[in-house]
């Protein structure tokens, strides 16, 4: 079997990728699910528990998984199984040098400026103030910012030029 391509078109699609591979542990877990079909479960037993839950849930965010019902054995409740839907990987966009450090700097750091920043972007989305743009003239930074920051958010994505709020769909 040969895989799938991962296209990158936008560079905000950069995000998930950085954060799973920036992460030894979720690293870890996406080597396991290149391999196999496994389940939340599965995974825990292998990698350790506490990050199985936040690692597929950035890597259904980048679209970087897919998944399926296991079928049970008699008696048993059915789980969803989870892979890694792609094998190699394409980038096929420009953007400033200022917005690849843009995005390289959302996606690797843990500057408390820039966790200040995530809460109030959802504060404002809470408020009703869905627009990327809106959002990012108040803040004063580019939008690609506030795309970024969304994608590093765990209950936040885009859909079109805006914000919204995503469960934790199993």
């Amino acid at each position: 079997m040969t895989g799938h391509i991962r296209i990158v078109n936008d560079p905000v699609e950069l995000v998930p990728l950085l954060l799973t591979f920036n992460n030894p542990k979720f690293k870890q877990l996406y080597e396991l699910l290149d391999k196999n079909w496994m389940t939340e479960q599965e995974l825990a037993e292998r990698c350790e528990s506490a990050c199985v839950a936040s690692c597929l849930s950035i890597l259904r965010k980048g679209n970087l998984i897919e998944e399926q019902w296991r079928m049970p054995k008699p008696g048993e409740k059915p789980s969803k199984e989870f892979r890694s839907t792609y094998k190699t990987f394409r980038a096929n966009f420009q953007c400033s040098m200022i917005d690849l450090a843009d995005l390289i700097y959302i996606s690797l750091s843990t500057d408390e400026n820039l966790q200040k920043l995530a809460s109030h972007v959802e504060d404002e989305l809470n408020s009703g103030n869905t627009s990327i743009a809106d959002i990012a003239r108040k803040f004063e930074v580019s939008p690609l910012v506030i795309k970024a920051l969304s994608k590093r958010i765990p209950n936040l994505d885009v859909k079109g030029q805006g914000l919204v709020h995503v469960g934790n769909a199993r």
